[in-house]
């Protein structure tokens, strides 16, 4: 038997067509180039981005990496692909956010299969709005083809974002004291986070066929006002706008993830403080209950997957708090700082 091939083997029929990802490369530079700052010192295509600190006394850099989830397969099922980039952008720049940094720069990690280059753009695209909308520079990236990894039509996302705070301004609850006052910002649906179990309610993305979960997603809810899609595909908003302005009175700040308000606000306290919470300060929106009710999910398992409405929580000093209420659009006191003893919880009153 001949080991001889009938035509030679390229890297385009191992699944990695060079020329198209030049070409696309090309068209993320574009968009690059839309999300700069005077900062940015070098354009898309080099190994490296170049990114001038510029003035400050003392500057604390201030990092984070994350994803966007299974929101993906939410996505992937509605057909939509130019929301994605921007909640993963909006995620990062809170995170950083919690320290009290100011974002400058970001690069986003995209790996795939077969996807499409023009469905690639679309979601470095939506990557690039959120960057310009938060005067983040987008310096660079990388696109991965891995055909024999991912299924196709499949992919993930990922973003890596740094900030910068004067050493005297980082937000790191050193400064927190019983009696402060916890002020709560509402989320405007699940963000990033809870996105598995919502799949296992309705089964979406779970191979029972794209047609039936694309009617499910366009499904209108009275209660939500919309369908139920774009209930779960709200982009996750990002909070450094509205809070800079009171920035410097902040003494902590939770971003609501992963964990819900328990596993989030914990990470904030000093040993010997905890959450006060007053469950009863605010409704939780509708399409929590909706998922609630229609998975039989019981309410410490919201709790702990949600973010059951509130985004972010920051902590102020008690004399501070009406000052800063009234520059923040739909917030709300939601509790205080207490003392906690020993082996006691960090965050009390949710149940």
């Amino acid at each position: 038997m001949s080991d001889q091939r009938s035509t030679p083997l390229t890297y385009a029929a191992a699944g990695v067509d060079i020329d198209a990802a030049d070409a696309t490369v090309r068209r993320y530079g574009e968009l690059a180039r839309r999300a700069s700052r005077p900062e940015v010192l070098s354009d898309v295509g080099p190994f490296a981005g170049l990114f001038r600190l510029g003035k400050y006394d003392d500057p604390v850099l201030v990092s984070s990496a994350d994803g966007v989830g299974t929101k993906l397969l939410i996505a992937k099922a509605a057909g939509r692909y130019d929301t994605v980039g921007q909640d993963l952008v909006n995620h990062c720049v809170n995170d950083i956010l919690t320290a009290g940094a100011e974002p400058l720069f970001f690069l986003d990690y995209l790996a795939t299969g077969d996807l499409s280059q023009d469905r690639r753009v679309e979601i470095v695209e939506g990557v690039a709005t959120a960057c310009q909308q938060q005067n983040v520079a987008l310096v660079g990236g990388e696109t991965a083809d891995m055909s024999d990894v991912y299924r196709s039509g499949d992919y993930d996302i990922a973003g890596f974002i740094v900030g910068v705070v004067e050493r005297d301004a980082v937000i790191d609850g050193s400064r927190l004291a019983a009696g402060d006052a916890l002020i709560a910002l509402p989320s405007n649906g699940l963000m990033t986070n809870g996105y598995s179990l919502v799949r296992e309610v309705w089964g979406i993305g779970k191979g029972l066929g794209e047609e039936r979960d694309r009617e499910l997603l366009d499904t209108h809810y009275e209660e939500l006002g919309t369908t139920l899609g774009e209930a779960l595909l709200a982009i996750h908003p990002a909070f450094h706008e509205q809070l800079r302005p009171p920035l410097p009175r902040l003494k902590g700040l939770a971003h609501i993830t992963g964990g819900g308000l328990a596993g989030n606000l914990s990470r904030i306290f000093p040993d010997g403080l905890a959450a006060d919470l007053d469950a009863a300060s605010w409704e939780t929106p509708a399409l929590f209950a909706l998922i609630q009710r229609t998975g039989e999910i019981a309410d410490e398992e919201m709790a702990r997957a949600f973010n059951m409405g509130v985004a972010i929580v920051i902590a102020v000093a008690q004399e501070e708090a009406e000052a800063v209420l009234g520059r923040l659009d739909g917030a709300w006191r939601i509790g205080t700082v207490g003392e906690r003893g020993a082996d006691k919880p960090a965050v009390r009153g949710l149940s």
